[in-house]
């Protein structure tokens, strides 16, 4: 199949083996994209499900007509969970775009002790954005959830996932990379993305700028948090989760 355009639709739009585009979708179609009546592209809900269609010229606009459905697997065997502190200014849209290319599931913003920016709810709506566009462009099954902000607080109490990581940039901890690599659904050949009928799932916690406080990560430990390094050098607050999710495909993605 020759290289499609993707776009990202809402489950609520398709009917009848139909896509009702809206007018923001007919304009990124034909104007952004050049495509014309007959022309085939690749619509994805976000949910995993990829569809072949072909746009339809109608009075009241284009629409779109699902030919086929498409089997496509480029989600990473593991569902990971970013609980990222925010950074100052538009930081936090890169984080997004990156988070999203990398492959992970779903992005917790946590407002933390030192934490500055506070996000309206326009700003959350920015990264959903973010997160459909990144994840069309990379060509994944799946767009990222974007959950509400919280405070870290909250975040760490309502955390279920069975392996969770919290970054710190000093002190004498294990590397993040030697904790994914020596989880038991790594280390057996039989193991691949459930463990006895469990979803496997993890979460990494990364900070802000000047880092998480000592109070915060001793909160973390004793809700069931390994404090974990990514190595030796300090890194900003929008390149640490890209090294961590970067960490967590590598290990993934190798076996």
């Amino acid at each position: 199949m020759p290289q499609l355009q993707r776009l990202a639709v809402n489950p609520a739009q398709i009917y009848d083996r139909k896509i009702d585009l809206t007018p923001e979708q007919q304009h990124y179609l034909h104007r952004v994209l050049r495509l014309n009546n007959s022309d085939r592209f690749i619509a994805m809900d976000g949910r995993g499900h990829w569809w072949l269609a072909v746009l339809e010229t109608q009075e009241t606009g284009l629409i779109a007509s699902i030919t086929e459905e498409i089997a496509v697997n480029r989600e990473l065997g593991v569902e990971v969970t970013l609980m990222a502190a925010l950074p100052k200014g538009n930081g936090f849209d890169e984080v997004v775009r990156q988070a999203a290319e990398l492959g992970v599931a779903s992005i917790v913003p946590v407002t933390s002790d030192r934490t500055l920016l506070k996000p309206s709810p326009q700003k959350v709506d920015r990264w959903r954005r973010i997160a459909a566009e990144a994840a069309e462009q990379s060509e994944r099954q799946f767009v990222p959830t974007i959950l509400e902000p919280v405070s870290f607080d909250v975040a760490i109490k309502d955390c279920g996932q069975k392996y969770r990581f919290i970054c710190v940039a000093r002190g004498d901890n294990r590397h993040l990379w030697d904790c994914l690599v020596s989880l038991e659904p790594l280390q057996s050949p039989l193991i691949r993305g459930e463990e006895d009928g469990e979803e496997l799932a993890i979460v990494i916690a990364v900070g802000p700028e000047g880092g998480w406080t000592e109070g915060e990560v001793k909160r973390a430990i004793e809700l069931g948090f390994e404090a974990v390094s990514l190595g030796s050098r300090i890194l900003r607050a929008v390149t640490a989760p890209i090294v961590a999710l970067s960490l967590v495909a590598a290990a993934w993605e190798k076996c």
